[in-house]
């Protein structure tokens, strides 16, 4: 593999409470942005009675987004190469502004569908910046706690985003949710605009950083781990609403409080398995990856009652709430050298698989029942799990043959 260089992004040698602040301010932009991305899944049915659309066409409101978040992350780290970080983030935020907007005012599907374009946009730029941007705003020795803080975003936009975005739309309309997420997008900006320093960018990305990545095994092993992973999840998670509905009897009250319990332990997720994957990241991952395929499979099993959907639904998310922090962590660990061009790989393939799980989803719903989403979802976590385990084994039995040669 062509070696490929990078020089270590700048840090201050003491953190400073404004630098605390600017990565309250990116933790807060990475929920805004989830949020978001996520917003119209407890909202699909309200969104589909009223632009007269079933709920599987309804889930592209998910799918775009991801489609192009997966396009844009490379293109925006290489066509922005040179522009000031803290100048692109913020620009980021306000496209994130303007996309809630016309999210919100949108008259027809098609037009709300193309506000779900710049979503993606907004998404695969801050993604595939974020990871090497909040560790520049913090000596070394804090920067595993402020990735853990700016990716605690995620899991957060679960237990408040999803959830309140689903209550507002039950008291007000589905619209009432993309307003208020215009409106916190535009505090975030000015928060972004206070409290980061102006960040020069140190190594320019490169269009040969990607093929270098992409011949290294480890790494083409992660991103289709993460694929097949993130897409099991997102084909289940896109439709949970109508799941719960149907499988489990839940009332609209009932939803709002199993995805904030959902929410609620995808937030102890992301710390405990970030502070975990700072010592192996592949191996937290594996158990995360083991807990979501058992709870999705479960499901149709023991979701029938309402204290088997609470147990399954707070297991799902401690399941999936710290595979976006351990899983970047573990492919940067692959690839120090290149860290934002690694995490533009990843914001790809993260997002084309929530794309591709909406999907996937969408049409297993509309040609099959919710269950057979649930064992697609389950399965497809299965098949990560799989893929994880063989590739741990292999690599043991490498490693015996070099001990004894």
């Amino acid at each position: 593999m062509s070696r490929i260089t990078e020089e270590p992004p700048a840090a201050p040698a003491t953190a400073t409470r404004r630098a605390w602040l600017a990565v309250l301010a990116v933790a807060a932009a990475t929920f805004a942005d989830v949020t978001s991305e996520l917003l119209p899944i407890g909202l699909l049915t309200p969104i589909g009675a009223s632009m007269h659309v079933t709920d599987g066409v309804a889930g592209l409101v998910v799918t775009v987004p991801g489609i192009v978040a997966a396009l844009s992350a490379p293109a925006v780290t290489l066509g922005c190469a040179r522009v000031e970080r803290r100048l692109l983030f913020c620009g980021l935020i306000a496209l994130l502004l303007v996309a809630n907007a016309g999210s919100a005012l949108a008259p027809n599907f098609a037009v709300l569908l193309a506000a779900r374009v710049l979503v993606g946009v907004s998404i695969g730029g801050v993604w595939s910046i974020v990871a090497s941007l909040v560790v520049r705003l913090v000596p070394e020795r804090n920067a595993g706690t402020a990735t853990s803080l700016a990716f605690s975003g995620i899991a957060v936009a679960s237990v408040l985003g999803v959830p309140a975005g689903t209550q507002l739309g039950e008291v007000a309309d589905w619209r009432a949710g993309f307003t208020a997420m215009a409106a916190l997008s535009a505090l975030v900006l000015a928060a972004l605009w206070l409290t980061m320093p102006p960040l020069p960018v140190t190594r320019p990305a490169r269009l040969d950083d990607v093929p270098a990545l992409l011949r290294d095994a480890r790494v083409r092993g992660a991103l289709v781990v993460t694929l097949a992973l993130v897409t099991g999840h997102f084909a289940a998670y896109t439709y949970i609403r109508p799941v719960l509905e149907d499988v489990s009897g839940s009332t609209p009250t009932l939803i709002s409080a199993l995805l904030l319990g959902y929410g609620l332990a995808g937030v102890v997720s992301n710390f405990l398995a970030g502070a975990a994957a700072t010592r192996d990241a592949r191996r937290t991952l594996l158990a995360l990856t083991a807990l979501l395929a058992a709870a999705v499979l479960l499901a149709p099993l023991l979701g029938r009652t309402v204290p088997g959907a609470v147990a399954l639904v707070v297991a799902w998310g401690l399941g999936y709430g710290g595979v976006s922090v351990t899983a970047q962590t573990w492919l940067l660990a692959l690839a120090p050298q290149a860290r934002e061009s690694a995490s533009s790989l990843f914001v790809a393939v993260f997002n084309a698989a929530i794309a591709l799980g909406a999907l996937v989803g969408g049409r297993v719903l509309d040609a099959f029942s919710l269950t057979a989403v649930l064992w697609c979802g389950g399965a497809l976590a299965a098949l990560a799990l799989l893929a994880m385990t063989l590739s741990a084994g292999a690599r043991r039995g490498r490693d015996r043959a070099v001990l004894r040669a």
